[in-house]
């Protein structure tokens, strides 16, 4: 099967791989371990990569596609690491008619990302969600806990905020 890598090369250690296994061992012989499996995966690792997804195939005898499908069935699992500062634009609907479409579709062509990447620098990641409960500041992203509203979607105003994360 293959499965599209991520931009960030995966930098798992070995000290996060036994920690996988020790988890594996000790729900082997345990029926519908997969979940629990993959969610202490993600916790140690912070993301689902495949390299960490083709070892618990492996190393609890499950087809792959069966951990693939989980793993991009459920939305509390993510497949790409997040960024230094994620940045998360709302598509709910009072953000959405009010441009976030568009602002979206700016930091993705700013960014050089999909939706739901990683800049190659790991930097920054770019996703959408639905409502922040932010709808009278409308249209809102965030990029770790700090929010922005009413944006405009002008890539000027993009840039300069991105600019305030430049390390």
């Amino acid at each position: 099967m293959a499965l599209k890598k991520c931009a960030v090369p995966f930098a798992g250690t070995a000290e996060q791989e036994q920690e996988l296994k020790a988890v594996i061992a000790e729900h082997r012989d345990d029926p519908g371990a997969l979940m629990p499996v993959l969610q202490k995966a993600q916790d140690i690792y912070g993301y689902l990569p495949i390299e960490v997804q083709e070892m618990i195939s492996r190393e609890m005898d499950v087809p792959m596609e069966k951990v693939y499908g989980v793993s991009t069935f459920y939305s509390q699992f993510s497949l790409n690491p997040k960024g230094k500062y994620r940045i998360s634009v709302c598509l709910g609907t009072a953000c959405y008619v009010k441009g976030s479409g568009e602002v979206y579709n700016k930091l993705q062509s700013i960014l050089g990302v999909s939706g739901g990447d990683i800049t190659s620098d790991g930097k920054f990641s770019l996703e959408d969600c639905r409502c922040i409960g932010a709808c009278g500041l409308a249209p809102v992203m965030t990029i770790n806990d700090d929010v922005y509203g009413k944006l405009t979607g002008d890539e000027k105003e993009l840039r300069d905020i991105l600019a305030k994360y430049d390390d």
